[in-house]
């Protein structure tokens, strides 16, 4: 059996901190700067002591973080296996958070990764998507950011003006229609019920939502165009139910990438953290608690709000909810999470089938 080189990395912005042990031996330390000079050398080094001791294999792992997965990358293209760690998923004692140091986390990362070589331990690994899947999620990302920010405009607008005791007036509709917004432009001028101080913030705060629409704008025709592509083309025409626009299916589709990879709805639901969680003991079993909210919360979040609009406009689904709820009338959110799961389940049903048929990732095989 060939020798192999496990290395456990400790990512940070600056530097790489390196454990580098070959099967059960005592690891040695590496110390490199973390950009394209430290990480060349540190590549070297790991060549050097695989032909130095004859090693078959290079595996190494390190935790997902804001750092994304260009290392993992290198790795890979210098011919080496790498693995991504889900943070959430390394069990941590309370003596280790007090005794915290990079060269700790390094050791840490390392034993897991023996564990997993030597002993066929589980490795707690994310899926790394491919190139592709994470450069088009950073269009659905970016959609979701610029709504989420005109929300928080719009927020805002509703407290000034109940800071100022101002009410909608009758005839402007519901929501923030263009009647609407005439009004609250009528305000901003020097004739208006508001004090200057309250015409200026109220200015501002139109000022900025005007141009969040106008981003929103441009951002959507870019999802558009990229909904068109043949890898998503298909299966976002599959995915067109009631209540799903656009920026959902296309959200589903970037965050979860290869629907394939899911076998049963039970994974699906455990990627996207709608499980329940589990709190059992020798005299309780079974004991259910709040959903996990692991995995790509963004999903989660066009989920909750597709569901509402769903229960709202869809007979069945109304009826399924108000069944969830009356068996728990105190716990309404209960009744959502469970639309929000069948409708996950739904997608990537019509998705990965729309997937399987046209091969769409067939590019990143």
């Amino acid at each position: 059996m060939s020798k192999c080189i496990m290395l456990g990395v400790d990512v940070h912005d600056a530097t790489l901190v390196v454990k580098m042990a070959t099967d059960a031996q005592a690891p040695e330390t590496l110390r490199v700067e973390n950009n394209p000079d430290g990480r060349r050398r540190l590549w070297g080094e790991v060549r050097a002591a695989r032909e130095r001791m004859g090693a078959g294999r290079v595996v190494m792992a390190y935790e997902a973080s804001a750092q994304g997965f260009g290392l993992c990358d290198e790795a890979r293209g210098e011919g080496f296996e790498c693995h991504v760690l889900a943070p959430t998923k390394i069990p941590r004692s309370p003596a280790r958070g007090r005794q915290k140091n990079d060269d700790r986390d390094a050791q840490a990362i390392l034993e897991l990764l023996r564990g997993h070589l030597l002993a066929g331990n589980k490795l707690p690994a994310v899926w790394v998507p491919d190139a592709q899947t994470r450069e088009d999620r950073e269009i659905a990302r970016a959609r979701l950011d610029v709504s989420e920010k005109a929300g928080m405009i719009k927020a805002q607008i509703q407290m000034l003006l109940k800071r100022c005791s101002m009410r909608r007036p009758g005839g402007t509709g519901k929501g923030w229609t263009n009647a609407f917004v005439a009004w609250l432009t009528g305000l901003t001028n020097a004739g208006s019920p508001l004090a200057h101080g309250a015409r200026v913030a109220l200015a501002s705060l139109l000022r900025q939502k005007s141009a969040l629409d106008e981003e929103i704008t441009r951002v959507d025709a870019e999802l558009a165009a990229l909904a068109e592509q043949a890898r998503y083309a298909e299966p976002a025409w599959a995915m067109k139910v009631k209540g799903v626009g656009l920026l959902t299916t296309m959200v589903v589709l970037t965050e979860m990438g290869d629907l394939r990879r899911f076998t049963n709805r039970k994974q699906v639901g455990a990627f996207l953290g709608l499980a329940p969680s589990s709190h059992e003991s020798g005299q309780v079993d079974d004991r259910k608690g709040h959903i996990t909210h692991q995995g790509p919360w963004r999903v989660r979040r066009a989920l909750c709000q597709c569901a509402w609009a769903r229960i709202r406009s869809d007979a069945k689904e109304k009826a399924a909810y108000e069944r969830v709820v009356a068996k728990n009338p105190k716990h309404k959110k209960i009744a959502v999470v469970a639309i929000m799961r069948r409708l996950a389940v739904q997608l990537w049903h019509l998705g990965r089938e729309a997937q399987i048929k046209h091969g769409c990732f067939a590019d990143a095989a």
